[in-house]
């Protein structure tokens, strides 16, 4: 099926920019927990929104991503506090915690959502949806919600870039001159949390790390500095966005979310191969360079030697 037919669709152009937005806005921030080694982070957090959302939806009876943003912030406060907290006061590494907070706080908002499935209106709720998302749901006010938000985590990486290049690249440095460093990182954690929760819906709670982390590492093949990274990877994620949902257009019963994350894992495998200097191509053309000025070397030694 022709795409620029699909594309006259209102719905489908409501779903295109909600997806476009929401990637450019993962890739951005995605970003700095990528630079500061918390990929799982975003991981751990995106299944940690799930209760906050369920809980949300339990309290209010609406499905409101602005109650749902709430619940899930709470939710995402208490699993950065307690990731935190098991950190510093345990022998347990960081990794480790996170897969705990992550299995616990994912598996309760699981017997959350089955509560909410077999009440009476479980079956109108629709939150089973938001484990792998359900981009077809999206309309013109979630496309303005999406919009608003995308517009100020990007707003604030701007303004703040100084700080997060600081606390990505030393943090060390940036406790001495006395910036923040704890409320800031609990900055971007909430950072990450409101960009789940703007795309919970169109790419779920399971996937969403990916679409987080997979654009950042794409784009760190293609640059050395960081503004020119964050640009790239929000490039990346707005493009896996449209091509997720290009697809999903032309091609009957195939999910939004999952093709917008096979997209952005497209990118990667091209960036991994082609990228001019990190690239495995690049590389090994330098080796054959290399091996080739080597030889040469060596053969002008064997004449000089001869003579």
């Amino acid at each position: 099926m022709n795409f620029l037919s699909i594309l006259s669709d209102p719905n489908t152009q409501w779903i295109l920019a909600g997806s476009m937005l929401l990637g450019l806005a993962s890739g951005v921030i995605g970003s700095f927990a990528y630079l500061r080694k918390q990929s799982l982070m975003g991981d751990a957090l995106s299944h940690a929104a799930l209760p906050g959302v369920c809980l949300a939806y339990m309290v209010t009876g609406t499905k409101s991503i602005f109650f749902f943003l709430i619940g899930a912030v709470i939710a995402g406060t208490l699993a950065t506090i307690a990731i935190s907290y098991i950190t510093r006061n345990t022998r347990i590494k960081q990794d480790a915690a996170l897969g705990i907070i992550l299995t616990v706080f994912f598996g309760v908002g699981i017997v959350l959502l089955t509560q909410i499935q077999h009440s009476n209106n479980g079956n109108q709720s629709g939150l089973d949806k938001f484990l792998f998302g359900h981009a077809a749901s999206i309309v013109k006010q979630d496309v303005y919600t999406i919009t608003g938000i995308s517009v100020v985590l990007v707003a604030l990486c701007i303004i703040f870039f100084k700080e997060f290049k600081l606390l990505s690249f030393d943090p060390g440095f940036a406790k001495g001159i006395g910036l923040p460093i704890v409320w800031l990182d609990q900055f971007i954690m909430l950072m990450i949390v409101t960009a789940v929760v703007i795309g919970i819906q169109a790419v779920g709670v399971v996937l969403m790390a990916a679409l987080l982390i997979t654009p950042a590492v794409a784009a760190r093949y293609w640059t050395e500095k960081l503004h020119v990274m964050v640009i790239v990877a929000g490039l990346f994620g707005a493009l896996s966005g449209f091509a997720g949902t290009a697809v999903s257009s032309m091609v009957n019963h195939l999910p939004t979310g999952p093709l917008i994350v096979l997209s952005a894992t497209s990118l990667f495998i091209i960036s991994v191969l082609f990228a001019p200097n990190r690239g495995v191509l690049a590389k090994i053309r330098l080796r054959g360079a290399v091996k080739h000025e080597h030889e040469a070397f060596a053969n002008q030694d064997v004449k000089e030697e001869s003579l």
